[in-house]
């Protein structure tokens, strides 16, 4: 038995899925699966359940499965710690995020990382906000990027940077025609959200019910590019955050962006990570950098 065996059983384990599992390892199906059987006849027992287009885990695998996990998330952890006794600012860093910053805060970030934090290499997570908090628990991820305030035993919070709100409209809509928008406005409008379990979707619906607005009940998005195309067709309208209404996915044909008048609807993003993490240093440096380039 090796580290790389306990990698590949972990990550069949996670995705249950031998192609996602073998992209993750970077090796081939054949190559996963072949020492996968030469784990299982080593521990001597079977880990998971093969059958047509499905894989389970066992009741052995159940098992097992978080000891491998937690075998492998130490022995990096042992390899990070090597680095940062060379340079605190070399090595992996895990990255998380939630769904509606990923897309729109990584290219910005991209350019300033390599040159600012070159021997950093980031590792990026895209979860919603109680899988983030469950992964830093677990040491999944050193660092979460989230919207606050969120509650969290044992984690510590830095605010990184204040995002307004755009109301994202139909092109012939009639409120279009407007340069700023204030909430009442959207009184009696068609409001799209997204699904269950997103934080937006909970601010959002906050921000509209204190005018009397309430959501459309019989559609939501998984997406903010799936609420942007429903949008764009016309089925109502939505909350957008500023960085989701700048750069190349922004451009919805159809679809025009209003502000808010001031005081502008707006939430606060920021970053989490555990009070004992070791990589204080390298978070520090992250966190100035995502500061930045949000502005």
């Amino acid at each position: 038995m090796n580290l790389r065996d306990l990698q590949y059983f972990v990550a069949l384990g996670e995705t249950l899925h031998f192609g996602a599992a073998a992209e993750r390892c970077h090796v081939s199906q054949p190559t996963l699966s072949a020492q996968l059987r030469k784990l299982e006849e080593y521990l001597g027992v079977t880990l998971f359940e093969r059958r047509p287009r499905h894989v389970m885990l066992t009741a052995a695998g159940e098992e097992l499965l978080p000891r491998a996990r937690q075998i492998v998330i130490d022995a990096e952890q042992l390899r990070d710690a090597a680095r940062r006794r060379r340079d605190p600012l070399e090595g992996n860093l895990r990255l998380g995020l939630i769904p509606t910053i990923a897309p729109y805060l990584l290219p910005r970030i991209a350019t300033p990382l390599r040159k600012s934090l070159p021997k950093l290499a980031i590792k990026v997570i895209e979860q919603k906000t109680d899988a983030l908090l469950e992964a830093l628990h677990q040491g999944q991820i050193d660092m979460a990027v989230l919207a606050l305030p969120v509650s969290g035993t044992g984690l510590v919070s830095r605010s990184l940077y204040a995002e307004s709100f755009l109301v994202a409209l139909p092109r012939r809509h009639p409120l279009a025609v407007r340069r700023r928008l204030r909430m009442r406005d959207l009184q009696g409008e068609n409001l799209l959200l997204l699904d269950e379990g997103h934080c937006l979707r909970d601010q959002a619906l906050e921000l509209c019910r204190s005018v009397g607005v309430d959501e459309a009940s019989d559609l939501r998005a998984t997406s903010l590019e799936t609420l942007r195309q429903m949008v764009a067709a016309g089925l109502g309208v939505t909350l957008m955050p500023r960085l989701a209404c700048e750069g190349v996915l922004a451009g919805a044909k159809g679809l025009v962006y209003r502000p808010f008048a001031p005081p502008a609807p707006q939430r606060s993003i920021g970053a989490m990570w555990i009070r004992s993490s070791s990589r204080v240093v390298a978070i520090d440096a992250l966190c100035e950098l995502v500061s930045g380039a949000a502005q």
